[in-house]
């Protein structure tokens, strides 16, 4: 998003509100290693209300996924689909 700095004497000034990303370091259950990515507080409480990084990233669509995220979502698909029994 995009703003304006105010000062005391009125001038305004463009400014840019940036989203709050935070280093953390999440455990995949389903590759049995974490990843550290860099999120907002927001995303910690969705993947824990989700259930893990594996469910959040299945739920997710790939449009609204970074390429990182989006390289672990297909790591992810293609472990749980080799542990699939062939049925």
């Amino acid at each position: 998003m995009i703003g304006h700095n105010v000062s005391h004497s009125n001038i305004k000034t463009k400014r840019r509100f940036l989203p709050a990303l935070s280093p953390a370091t999440l455990q995949s259950d389903a590759m049995g290693q974490s990843y550290r990515l860099r999120i907002t507080n927001a995303a910690l409480r969705t993947l824990d209300f989700r259930g893990g990084l594996d469910a959040f990233l299945l739920a997710a669509k790939d449009d609204k996924l970074s390429a990182r995220a989006l390289k672990i979502k297909k790591q992810v698909k293609a472990k749980l689909a080799a542990a699939q029994p062939a049925a």
